[in-house]
């Protein structure tokens, strides 16, 4: 539950529709609030269900070598949890792959599509599995293009194919359909979410993550493009704050693909 929720009174940009469960998959802990924090507040605030699906240990996530691996994966999945607390979200999942090492093979997507069937999400929230050459080269990790990748290849075809790792029948989950996919816009955007005072929530919850700021003399001034990007963002969509993303219809061969202006 959310401790602080935002004020009644606020009235923010209508989404593309409605959702009942969403699941985020993001490569490391403290992913999801990076690139989706917001959302995710706003999501959960409105009555979605959200789940947290964290594909790595993270333990490639820190600047002392003398700390042990499993040390390090306790302390991150501790504020991985209390970060998603924070949004209001209702479970994280740790899929436990070793950090630094994801690939988009049969192993990951047979666990993404574990969860995908588990919980049956509409909303899909996936890092932009294609490299940018615009945005800092930190959004590119290979970590968040694997993950992206598989996060893909389990929403279509894996999770709604019932010939698709056919163990996952034999657990009980049967195939799902996700309708919809949304990644980081990039220099792809075509969705802007308003998030209003969902924006300050998102910046809190990055705080959660305590290990990762172990060397700053202020974090809050270190995150300061945080909510610079969320209010460039608002500014396109012609409100405050916003996160931008890509918005990929999936749940049917029929959704429209790329419009064409027609030639006057």
């Amino acid at each position: 539950m959310l401790t602080e929720p935002p004020k009644d009174e606020e009235i923010l940009g209508p989404l593309p529709r409605s959702f009942s469960r969403a699941a985020v998959i993001a490569a490391h802990p403290d992913d999801a609030e990076y690139s989706f924090g917001a959302t995710v507040s706003r999501l959960a605030s409105e009555g979605v269900g959200v789940t947290y699906i964290v594909c790595t240990d993270g333990s490639q996530g820190g600047e002392d070598p003398e700390v042990p691996d499993a040390q390090l994966t306790e302390t991150r999945y501790t504020e991985q949890r209390a970060a998603a607390k924070h949004l209001g979200v209702d479970e994280v999942v740790f899929l436990g792959f070793r950090d630094g090492s994801l690939t988009n093979d049969i192993a990951l997507r047979t666990a993404l599509t574990r969860e995908i069937r588990r919980h049956r999400p509409e909303l899909v929230l996936a890092h932009q599995p294609l490299r940018s050459l615009v945005f800092p080269i930190g959004a590119s990790h290979p970590d968040h293009l694997a993950a992206g990748e598989a996060a893909l290849s389990a929403v279509y075809p894996d999770a709604r194919n019932p010939r698709a790792y056919p163990e996952l029948l034999a657990e009980g989950l049967a195939p799902h359909v996700v309708d919809e996919v949304w990644v980081p816009g990039h220099e792809h955007t075509d969705l802007f979410v308003d998030v209003g005072t969902h924006a300050q929530r998102k910046v809190e919850a990055i705080l959660c993550h305590r290990s990762q700021f172990a060397a700053s003399a202020d974090p809050r001034a270190d995150l300061a493009w945080v909510t610079d990007r969320m209010r460039t963002n608002g500014t396109a969509a012609g409100c405050a704050h916003a996160e931008a993303f890509k918005r990929i219809v999936t749940g049917s061969h029929a959704a429209p693909g790329p419009q064409v202006a027609p030639r006057p």
